[in-house]
């Protein structure tokens, strides 16, 4: 089943606990400190490779996580680092965070990005090895990995793209021109995903030609599966709208290529700056004559070409293509509209951040708040009594206990700091 659009959580790699080790050797029963530091956590990379035509591999995963990195060992040992988890992804998907911000856009084939960076490793002992502390029985807990929970959304990279009202004829074209057997019924919304297919040219190269599933008044905002399927119009190089020539929807043709061009406008006005021949259709039936001159001068107006064809008979459909790649011919290589990515990495917060706290006095307890203090308090041990003195110098170089101490805090009352709570002593 063709999937273009997948949500799922991604986690890079914890970094590996630093080491607390000490030489021990005949004949040096006093050794110093050799604890090794904590491997680095796997990271997040995204691939996109040219073998995949949709996200069908993710349908049902919702979590994904990179290796952790092993933790460091005695004799100066490092952890390895924790193995890299590589999603790949179809050429032409889009990376988005769920407030639908783009963070990446895959066009090439083989295209990495590191989403996430796994977590440092922590340092080992020997680290905090001073003149006054030689045998420091402490070290550094690895940094946690980063989780992020991301959509794929897939806009299929073709060079012509078949558009149009449901039941306009794509399909029929779609097959005719190509080698693709899409399902072709007499309904509307025959087309729930789109089709691909190879047109074999005689003019030159060979180009893809996608039938884009039927849009309906109101795509634009959503109805039906509007948004789901004007997203793959974005990369299509050159647009064929196809029409019903013979009226047999009820609506006459001009105004029916209006509203397809007038939804194109509403989800993405540079659609409009996009290539566009009027491929008039089912011109073996009665009354698509008559409706075709309508056509044609409505079009020569706008200067477009228009062409009359009939998918099911097989008329006109070596003109309709062979002018469609000589349009494509003089279109760019690659063709999107996104903008600069969001660089995400090990670090989402701005560095400057790390260093603001916040201090609340509520109830007879001093609630201590600040990213860089919650991070430190997550890299350090401070279960043993060298990993939270440690700590305790970090709040102090920091100015937290200069601050404490301005707001009159006393031996005894109780310090808060993400939900871990202690007592105050100087």
């Amino acid at each position: 089943m063709f999937t273009d659009k997948i949500k799922m959580t991604l986690k890079s790699g914890d970094g590996g606990n630093g080491s607390v080790s000490f030489r021990r050797e005949k004949y040096v029963p006093n050794g110093g400190p050799d604890g090794g530091d904590g491997g680095v956590g796997g990271c997040v990379v995204i691939e996109a490779a040219g073998n995949m035509a949709s996200l069908s591999d993710y349908k049902n995963i919702r979590y994904l996580k990179a290796e952790n990195g092993l933790h460091g060992a005695g004799k100066n040992r490092s952890g390895k680092k924790g193995e890299d988890l590589m999603v790949k992804v179809p050429r032409g998907t889009v990376i988005k965070d769920v407030n639908g911000r783009v963070i990446y856009d895959f066009s090439r084939d083989g295209q990495q990005f590191t989403l996430l960076n796994g977590g440092r490793g922590g340092w080992g002992n020997q680290h905090f090895a001073t003149a006054v502390r030689q045998a420091p029985r402490y070290a550094k807990n690895g940094a946690p990995g980063k989780e992020l929970e991301i959509v794929f959304e897939l806009k299929l990279i073709a060079d012509v793209g078949l558009i149009g009202f449901p039941n306009a004829g794509k399909s029929t074209l779609l097959k005719m021109a190509t080698n693709a057997n899409p399902r072709i019924a007499d309904y509307h919304f025959t087309t729930l995903s789109p089709n691909l297919g190879v047109v074999r040219s005689v003019w030159g190269r060979e180009f893809v030609l996608a039938d884009i599933p039927g849009l309906i008044e109101g795509a634009s905002e959503g109805l039906g599966l509007g948004h789901e399927f004007l997203r793959h119009i974005e990369r299509t190089k050159v647009l064929i709208h196809v029409v019903d020539a013979a009226g047999l929807e009820g609506d006459e043709p001009v105004g029916m290529i209006k509203k397809i061009n007038r939804e194109l406008e509403l989800y993405n006005p540079e659609l409009l700056n996009r290539p566009q021949i009027i491929a008039a259709n089912k011109m073996d039936l009665p009354d698509a004559e008559d409706n075709y001159r309508l056509i044609k001068k409505y079009c020569e107006t706008l200067n477009i070409p228009s062409y009359p064809v009939s998918a099911a008979t097989n008329i006109g459909i070596d003109i309709l293509l062979k002018h469609a790649f000589e349009t494509l011919e003089t279109c760019p290589d690659n063709v999107t509209f996104n903008s600069e990515p969001v660089e995400y990495g090990v670090e989402m917060e701005e560095p400057e951040t790390t260093n603001i706290f916040t201090i609340e006095l509520t109830e007879g307890v001093f609630y201590v708040k600040g990213l860089g203090i919650e991070k430190m308090m997550g890299y350090t041990n401070i279960e043993s009594e060298d990993g939270f003195a440690f700590f305790q110098k970090y709040l102090r170089d920091r100015g937290v206990i200069k601050r404490l101490e301005e707001m009159n805090v006393a031996e005894g009352d109780t310090i808060s700091i993400s939900g871990l709570e202690f007592d105050y002593y100087k």
